[in-house]
């Protein structure tokens, strides 16, 4: 079964997503603004998620995490949650 590791910063409207997007593209740190922005819980530990297996998370997120580029920042991706900001680690 295929796990990965990924990274989030999840939150209302796209437009916020879009703007940390920007940010995150000019050099900002993953982590505080996943602390400083995210609505996840996981957001006090920097986005961090820890290890998951394909299709543990819904379908949106998990498409990207498991078919995205490693290490670059994708979305702003949809799901009943909210927007997400997604940063992959690792898959295996």
């Amino acid at each position: 079964m295929a796990k990965a590791c990924a990274l989030h910063i999840l939150v209302k409207s796209r437009e916020q997503a879009e703007k940390l997007k920007k940010q995150l593209e000019q050099g900002a740190d993953f982590g505080k603004l996943a602390k400083q922005h995210s609505l996840c819980p996981s957001g006090k530990k920097g986005g961090d998620l820890g290890e998951f297996r394909k299709g543990q998370m819904v379908k949106p997120f998990d498409d990207a995490v498991f078919k995205g580029p490693l290490l670059s920042v994708q979305g702003p991706v949809k799901t009943q949650f909210g927007f997400h900001l997604i940063k992959t680690l690792y898959r295996s």
